[in-house]
């Protein structure tokens, strides 16, 4: 993976380039032209109200991207940075096109905004000459110039301009708050109507929300700083705290200086309040316009040069060439001419309004992201993610729901479009980039913390289970040689239970066979990926058959339930596995578990064939794990055309009887059984009952046929055999009688 900075890239910035470029952007167009339209429409609280709101996504955001940066090593690109290598490069792109949008498109309203400082020019030639002159006359040119000269000259000419516009703001600021109302407006209704229409303060949250999204621009210069882990958390946030306060003390000055309806009538009201302000108001706003598209248009093109680095376009050429820099800062030439061409097709919109409300939307992705990473990152609990600034989780979720929500309360159609055009970047970067992480990688910490605790949770009690459900564990060591142990497990843990298979190697452990267990690890997943299971898989080795499953019945339940079903399995034709399962099956029973033999064949399974269950007596143990088992297995997709039937053997003079018995009980127990599959068949003891099997369950899918251990004792592997009229058999013996509820 290339680095989105040259190896060869001087760094020479330290806090303040990212303090002025965050606070230039703070202290810009909105503030001079909208603040007084917001106070005059919602009045003096509701413009408090939204300073809080918009500052309630601002704060937090600021706080995790200080903490984010403190974290790990920040190159070219600020966010854009951060998030791919918190997220993976997949949504890293997505979320940092919007970004570079956001940031692009910002430069263009900056430029429109600039060209409102000379409305009072325009209005003089056009009653003095009768000539109507277009504000793109003025703000094509403004962006083609200012554009040349960073593209010339970079971010130090960008930088030192920077210091020269902010001391015209501060100036313009300090006689706006030196400055006379206009109007007395200390009349009972205004003092009565702090807050008012109430309807339109998300409207006009909307308009005015890019004022509060300068705190972000410094962050963009992370290539160029010399210690990004102190300059941007200081810088951001300094920045940050000035703005808001700054804004507080300038909307209390506008609700003292004018009338409502001069606030709203007048977007360049401030021009009437402050010392001067007939030039420095003007001087001001075109400072504070310039300053923050210097601010945005020396951080967009870092933003496209850092993505393109990272070669997350489908072309090539197109990567080498956004991605090339100039000199030793490494100056993103190429980005920035691309990110004149895109503020032009803005610029000719020339609606300040319009261009805001894009704006707000793609910068609200941008924080809910950040934020989204910080709490994620706190719930996680990763190890590797050691801030030196420590932010809290709490003021990160709540920056993720209040930047979330916001959006669909400013706009929900522009909401709802940025939204569907996230996910529209994302699914073009998953098929372009189909080897990259995707969003699992978002919740990988967040999975593994809720699986600990869970785990946790249930082993430690609190919550009994109410039910059975089986949480299976099973042991072979032919699982590359028959699948069918694979399967019975994966369709035992689709739906209803747990599993865990574990495939056993003969020997002691040591580096080789360490290394083999490893190989074995790599087939097995890649096994369960391709049967989609959701079974835990995993090898152990051990000196013995008996020892490895001694090992294995002590294994806890990957549930936080312990295990409560020992699978096994041996080949049919070639039973040389059976003895040494019923030599351990005593050892077994003596931790209370219910025991499943599978004698495997070399039939293909045809599951529309359904599962066949042979029963004795539905009061003793068996029977009912039996069937329950054949409902848990029938959970699996590849089951979903079959059926189970039940079959039993009964004098002839009780067959009604025990057909009416067993559909009572399944009823009862609403098993999914018919009652058109309860086959009753009448007792003859010259007939063996593996030929009834083998008549009736011929063609069975799988085969389920109880067995006990009086019956072991008296026939051994014998009683295993004699079942090759059937294909696959499960033999099922329960350690207690189960309550079907």
């Amino acid at each position: 993976m290339k680095k989105t900075t040259s190896p060869f890239t001087e760094r020479t910035m330290g806090t303040a380039p990212v303090y002025f470029t965050a606070i230039s952007t703070i202290l810009g167009a909105i503030l001079f032209l909208r603040f007084g339209v917001a106070v005059g429409t919602v009045g003096l609280a509701g413009v408090l109200i939204i300073i809080v709101i918009g500052h309630m996504v601002t704060l937090p955001t600021s706080m995790a991207i200080s903490e984010i940066a403190t974290n790990q090593k920040v190159e070219g690109g600020g966010e854009y940075y951060m998030i791919s290598r918190s997220f993976g490069l997949n949504i890293g792109a997505t979320i940092g096109i919007s970004l570079y949008l956001s940031q692009a498109i910002s430069v263009a309203f900056y430029i429109i905004a600039f060209t409102e400082a000379f409305t009072p020019l325009l209005h003089y030639i056009q009653e003095q000459y009768n000539l109507i002159i277009p504000s793109q006359a003025i703000s094509i040119p403004a962006l083609i110039i200012l554009g040349i000269l960073i593209w010339r000259k970079g971010a130090n000419l960008g930088i030192k301009m920077l210091y020269v516009v902010v001391t015209i703001l501060l100036l313009a600021l300090t006689a706006f708050f030196l400055g006379h109302p206009v109007a007395d407006v200390t009349t009972t209704q205004e003092i009565a109507e702090p807050l008012r229409n109430t309807n339109q303060l998300f409207i006009i949250l909307a308009i005015i929300f890019p004022a509060f999204t300068g705190m972000d621009a410094g962050v963009g210069l992370s290539g160029d700083l010399k210690s990004p882990q102190k300059s941007i958390p200081r810088g951001t946030l300094w920045a940050t705290l000035s703005g808001m306060i700054i804004y507080v003390f300038v909307v209390i000055k506008l609700n003292a200086s004018a009338t409502p309806q001069d606030l709203m009538t007048q977007p360049l009201i401030m021009s009437k309040i402050a010392l001067f302000g007939w030039i420095i108001i003007p001087l001001g706003l075109a400072a504070a316009t310039i300053s923050s598209a210097i601010g945005s248009f020396l951080v967009a093109p870092r933003t496209l040069q850092a993505i393109a680095a990272d070669q997350s376009f489908p072309s090539e050429k197109m990567n080498t060439l956004l991605a090339k820099g100039k000199g030793k800062t490494n100056e993103p030439q190429s980005a920035t001419f691309f990110t004149l061409l895109l503020a032009l097709v803005f610029v000719v919109l020339g609606s300040v309004d319009a261009v805001a409300k894009i704006i707000s939307m793609f910068f609200m992705i941008t924080y809910a992201s950040m934020n989204l990473i910080s709490f994620l990152n706190h719930f996680g609990s990763d190890p590797s993610y050691r801030p030196t600034f420590q932010s809290k989780w709490y003021f990160s979720l709540a920056g993720f729901i209040f930047a979330t929500t916001l959006m669909f309360l400013m706009n929900p159609l522009y909401a709802f479009i940025s939204v569907v055009t996230i996910f529209l970047l994302y699914f073009w970067m998953k098929h372009i980039h189909q080897d990259r992480k995707g969003l699992e990688n978002i919740f990988h910490g967040v999975m593994f913390q809720i699986s600990r605790k869970l785990t946790v949770f249930l082993q430690s009690g609190t919550l009994k289970e109410r039910t059975w459900r089986p949480s299976a564990i099973c042991i072979s060591s032919d699982t590359f040689e028959r699948d069918k142990i694979f399967d019975l497990l994966n369709w035992i843990s689709y739906s209803h239970g747990f599993g865990t298979y574990m495939h056993y190697i003969q020997g002691y452990y040591s580096r080789e066979t360490h290394l083999e267990a490893k190989k074995v690890m790599d087939r097995l997943l890649t096994k369960a990926n391709k049967t989609e299971g959701n079974m835990i898989v995993s090898a152990i080795i051990s000196p013995s058959y008996t020892s490895a499953i001694a090992q294995i019945i002590q294994t806890p339940g990957i549930s936080g339930v312990e295990n409560n079903i020992i699978i096994f399995e041996y080949d049919k034709h070639e039973p040389d596995q059976l003895p040494h399962i019923i030599e351990n099956l005593r050892m077994v029973q003596a931790g209370d578990f219910d025991i499943c033999i599978l004698g495997s064949s070399m039939r293909n399974i045809k599951y529309d064939n359904g599962i066949h269950i042979w029963i004795r007596d539905l009061n003793r143990d068996n029977e009912r794990l039996m069937i329950l088992l054949s409902y848990v297995i029938l959970g699996h997709p590849a089951w979903k055309k079959a059926t189970i039937s039940l079959f039993t053997l009964s004098p002839r003079n009780k067959i009604e009887e025990t057909r009416v018995n067993i559909a009572q009980f399944v009823q009862e127990g609403r098993l999914p059984v018919s009652r058109n599959n309860i086959t009753v068949i009448e007792q003859d003891p010259d007939v063996n009952f593996r030929t009834l099997v083998a008549q009736y369950s011929s063609e069975a899918a799988l085969t389920v046929v109880g067995f006990y251990n009086d019956q072991l004792k008296q026939k051994g592997q014998k009683h295993f055999e004699g079942y090759d009229g059937v294909g696959d058999i499960l033999f099922v013996n329960a350690h207690d009688l189960l309550e079907i509820t």
